[in-house]
């Protein structure tokens, strides 16, 4: 069985239909919605809605450690709650699960922003070529794993920002794969901060917790998009 695990905080307007995606596919057995404290009706409408709810303090990486930790499944997906996987993903997600040979890999789908500007376009240039390059996929891509490889990883840190950059460095890259489809992320944050700024803010941050800065300094740089429940992707 795959389950599905999602973070989110004060989502009330879309949780629904978010819980309605995922449960819609076959090849999904259940959600689990981790919920960081809403003050919103955010838990009871994804319960009404079909979704397992957990609730845990707040932060993303802390969010999906709990959600997996209550997860049914062999097979974990992880995603944020503004991204939307496309079409042929329940194709190549059953494909990649179906095969043994899978157990100690992970898969990733590719970048995309709902937005027709020729902006977007360039991210998503520069999220796949990171990708090809670095091997680095982020949390808004998506990440489908076993839940043993999952465990022996460690799991996610307990980090408010860069936990699903400190999990896929532990990934060697031949044991990552690129699904070929797409997960589409809102583009809200890009439009509000303009594209350029928002990806060298972003690109900042992520060479600043490379360097060696612990992830709590960077949540005021990184303008705490994770607390904006229609924005929540992390550093491209």
């Amino acid at each position: 069985m795959l389950s599905v695990i999602i973070p989110v905080i004060d989502a009330a307007t879309t949780i629904t239909d978010t819980t309605h995606f995922w449960l819609d596919s076959d090849v999904v057995g259940e959600i689990i919605i981790v919920d960081g404290g809403s003050a919103d009706a955010t838990p009871e409408l994804a319960q009404l809605a079909g979704a397992r709810v957990v609730t845990a303090p707040k932060g993303r990486g802390i969010q999906l450690a709990a959600g997996s930790d209550r997860a049914s499944g062999d097979w974990l997906l992880f995603m944020h709650a503004d991204t939307r996987t496309g079409p042929g993903w329940e194709t190549v997600t059953r494909r990649f699960i179906s095969d043994p040979g899978n157990h100690f890999r992970a898969g990733y789908f590719s970048f995309a922003l709902d937005d027709f500007e020729p902006a977007a376009r360039r991210v998503e240039k520069v999220v796949a070529w990171r990708c090809s390059w670095f091997g680095l996929p982020y949390g808004d891509q998506g990440l489908l794993i076993h839940a043993d490889f999952y465990e022996k990883l460690g799991g996610f840190p307990s980090l408010p920002l860069m936990e699903d950059v400190a999990l896929i460095r532990k990934i060697a890259r031949h044991r990552l794969e690129a699904l070929p489809a797409l997960a589409t992320s809102s583009a809200k944050r890009y439009k509000q901060d303009g594209y350029f700024l928002r990806t060298i803010r972003n690109l900042f941050c992520l060479g600043m917790y490379f360097v060696g800065v612990p992830p709590h300094y960077l949540v005021d740089l990184y303008e705490g998009s994770f607390y904006d429940s229609s924005s929540t992707h992390n550093c491209c």
